[in-house]
Order: C-alpha cells, then sequence, then structure tokens
C-alpha cells in the first residue's frame, strides 16, 4: 500500500507542484534574483550580528542538511538515466529552486517565536502553516496540520536524515579501508551523541567550522581531475549542450535535479539537492539573528547556488571526463562518481572521496537531528520528549550502518515527499507576505 501510494500518487504530485510553485514565484517576484544581484550580494556581506546565531551560521547549518551524499551520487543517477545533458536541466531547476528556498525562509523569519527563557529562536514550516490557518479562524486546523508536518519531518530525520547517510559512511569505508561496518556504526553513533546534545547555538557553530572544510576538500580534488585534463574542458560543455535537448535527457537532468540526494535510482528520493520547497531548510535559518527576513531568504538562494550550481556541477564535469569507463558502474552512482575520480588521478583519490563522504554524511546527519528535536519543541516542550529522541536517533545510526533496512528509503520518500506536498500550497496562500517583504526591501535604500 505504501508503496502504491509512494509511486503513483507523491512521486507524480511532487515534482510537478515544485516546479510549478518555482515558476509561480519566479514571475510574481519579478525574477529579483537575476535583477538585482549587487545589492542582495552587500547586504548579505554586511556585518550586523549582534548575539545569538549569525546568519551565515545559520546557513551553514541549512547546508549540512543538503549537502549530503546524494551530491556525489545523485549527480551520477541524473546522468546514468538522461546522459549529459541531463546537466543542464539540473541548471535550470536550480533557478526555480532559488526563489522556493527564498520564499521558505522569508516565512520563517516572519513567523518565527522567541523562547522566553533562552531567548533562542524556533521556527519553520510548522509554525508557518499554524499561522496561517490561525489568520483565518482556523487555528486549530492549522496546529493539527503543523503537527502533521513536524511528524513527517521527525521520520524522515530517522530515515533520509540518519540511517541512509550512516549506511553510506559505514559502505565507504567498508570498500576503501576494510573496516568493518559496526565499528564505523559504533564511532559514528559516540562522535553523533556529543554533538547533538548541544541547543541549536552549538549544532551550528560544529557545522560553521565543518561545511566549509568539507567544501572546499572536495572543490580541490575536482579541480585536480578538471587540471588533469583541461583540454578536454570544451568538449564536455559541447557534450553537455549537443545532448540537452533530446527528451531522455531532458527528463534524466529533472529526475536527477529531484533525486539528487540519493544513492540510487528513484524519483522521490531526496526529493531535490538543495531541499527547496520541502519546508526544512526554514528550521535552521529561523535561528538566524537577522534584522531582515529578505536578507536571510538571500542565503537560501546562496545555498543552493554552492549545491547545485558549484558542487553538483563539478561531479558532473568530472564524471563526463572518465568518460565510457565511469559509465560501466552506471548501476552503482556511488562507485561510479568514485571511480570517476580515481580513473583519472589514480587509486589515491578514492580515499580521499570516502574522507569527502563520510564529512558530507555526518554533517547531514547533524543537522537533521537538530531539525528532528526542533519539530518535536514543535508538537511538544517536554526535554523527555527531546531526551528519548536523541536516544532512538543515535541507536538508528548505529543500526543504518550495520544494515539499513530497505524500506528507510520507502519511508524518507513518503514522508519528504508529504511535506513537500503541504508546504507548496501553503506558500503559494502567503505569496503577498513573501511580496511585501520583497518589495520592501528592494525600496528601501539603506539595506
Amino acid at each position: 500500500m505504501l508503496e502504491w501510494l509512494n509511486d503513483n500518487v507523491i512521486s507524480a504530485l511532487a515534482p510537478i507542484m515544485l516546479l510549478a510553485t518555482g515558476v509561480f514565484f519566479c514571475f510574481i517576484l519579478r525574477f529579483f534574483f537575476i535583477r538585482h544581484p549587487i545589492k542582495m550580494i552587500r547586504s548579505m556581506i554586511k556585518r550586523e550580528h549582534k548575539g545569538g546565531i549569525s546568519p551565515f551560521r545559520a546557513v551553514t547549518l541549512a547546508l549540512a542538511g543538503t549537502l549530503g551524499v546524494g551530491n556525489i551520487a545523485g549527480v551520477a543517477s541524473s546522468i546514468a538515466i538522461g546522459g549529459y545533458g541531463s546537466v543542464l536541466w539540473m541548471w535550470v531547476s536550480a533557478l526555480v529552486a532559488m526563489v522556493l528556498k527564498y520564499a521558505e525562509i522569508v516565512l520563517a523569519i516572519l513567523h518565527r517565536r522567541v523562547d522566553r527563557k533562552s531567548g533562542e529562536y524556533h521556527g519553520g514550516a510548522s509554525y508557518y502553516i499554524e499561522d496561517h490557518f490561525a489568520s483565518r479562524g482556523k487555528k486549530a486546523r492549522g496546529r493539527a496540520l503543523g503537527g502533521i508536518f513536524a511528524i513527517l519531518c521527525v521520520v524522515n530525520s530517522i530515515s533520509m536524515g540518519c540511517m541512509i547517510q550512516s549506511n553510506a559512511v559505514s559502505t565507504s569505508f567498508e570498500g576503501v579501508f576494510d573496516v568493518k561496518a559496526w565499528i564505523v556504526g559504533a564511532i559514528i553513533a559516540l562522535l553523533c551523541i556529543t554533538v547533538i546534545t548541544g541547543n541549536a547555538e552549538w549544532v551550528s557553530g560544529f557545522c560553521e567550522k565543518t561545511v566549509p572544510i568539507m567544501t572546499v576538500v572536495y572543490i580541490l580534488l575536482s579541480v585536480a581531475v578538471i587540471a588533469a585534463r583541461w583540454e578536454a574542458i570544451p568538449s564536455v560543455f559541447a557534450a553537455i549542450f549537443d545532448n540537452a535537448f533530446d527528451l531522455p535527457s531532458a527528463a534524466g537532468g529533472v529526475a536527477g535535479f529531484i533525486i539528487s540526494r540519493q544513492l540510487k535510482a528513484g524519483t522521490m528520493r531526496g526529493l531535490m539537492s538543495n531541499e527547496a520547497g520541502c519546508g526544512t531548510a526554514p528550521t535552521a535559518h529561523a535561528a538566524a539573528n537577522t534584522s531582515s527576513a529578505a536578507k536571510q531568504g538571500f542565503w537560501g538562494i546562496f545555498e543552493v547556488f554552492v549545491d547545485t550550481v558549484l558542487l553538483c556541477t563539478l561531479t558532473a564535469i568530472v564524471i563526463i571526463l572518465a568518460g565510457g569507463d565511469a559509465l560501466r558502474y552506471a548501476d552503482n552512482p556511488m562507485m561510479m562518481a568514485i571511480k570517476s575520480y580515481s580513473l583519472v588521478l589514480g587509486s589515491w583519490s578514492e580515499y580521499f572521496m570516502c574522507i569527502a563522504v563520510v564529512l558530507f554524511a555526518f554533517a547531514t546527519i547533524v543537522c537533521w537531528a537538530h531539525y528532528g528535536k526542533e519539530s518535536l519543541h514543535y508538537i511538544s516542550k517536554k526535554k523527555w520528549l527531546s531526551a528519548i529522541y536523541i536516544v532512538l536517533f543515535t541507536v538508528f545510526v548505529f543500526v543504518g550502518a550495520v544494515a539499513a533496512p530497505a524500506y528507510s528509503w520507502l519511508f524518507a520518500d513518503i514522508s519528504i515527499g508529504l511535506m513537500t506536498i503541504i508546504n507548496l500550497p501553503v506558500l503559494v496562500a502567503m505569496r503577498k507576505e513573501i511580496k511585501r517583504e520583497t518589495e520592501g526591501f528592494f525600496a528601501r535604500k539603506n539595506d
């Protein structure tokens, strides 16, 4: 029953809604991210942090949740499905995702709450969903729908954000370093519990240090491949554009963008590499100490750029440079990506790729643990509930590393798909708030 629901309803409806809603917001917000890039960049680099979590820290926390192993394997999946031309459609899809991520973050800042005791911010999709219905005299309905969204987020944190990520780490370590999966699982679980027991500021501080490191490591490795075959770069882009308008490539590109967080093919596995539209990243951004919802929203656009335009593009170039030899591993996207690097640089690069997988996956685990805790906080303020969640999350980290159940992907697909289906109509219904905040920011001269 669940498989039928996922295959025939969720996986068909969510991608269409994402693309349609993204295009809708591009037009009603008049493509502001293309028309005003200088003002956006100036506002982002302007220092205004006065305690709490800085806007940049909030971004690194959100990036930790989106920069998973799928940035590596997901791109391989899109190329295996639709050929080299699928890369162009990933770029096109990124433009749609940028405005969706922006819209979510704006609403998260406008509708967040402040804890009177700690002074911390709490917010996310559940809160603005509740407020939307409350403004129409239907608070009970909004609270119920916000609670459903929070429960789905908890389910997804256990499945996609925990078990699937830890399994990717243990599989990589076992394959490259010949370390037993249970040993890797125990180490990850121990490290995980030492980090996730902290508050949002502690978790964001961890991500502020690790996210830039793992991003730089991956970029340097990719640049090394490009430098080794620099003369072939023109032919790479020629192959992308020549193949881009074939029907299979277009379909593969859209599917690849939608599944770019997954370890194997599947329409709804991870939705999008940057999770735009599903309502998860607003949880991280809501904790930022910022003077403007629009300013924080600009950082969401930056996330999409780093996640899809930069990192996914680098992965795609490396795979194309490796050529037909890499395509021999098309049935295993992770190995297809890893072998693309080693085919050019040598077997030593597999060790660096394994380290990259560890950094990407562990940061994702930590971020999703925070998302789960925040979702439970929306449902109930009881501290014992959060404590139970932390224990269960840590146990599932170990279980996932040893043997992630096949159904973990199914639960991830269904939960994040339903989150998207709930979130997008609310974004459209609250479009006037988003538009008013955006136009107000660009009308002010001092911002």
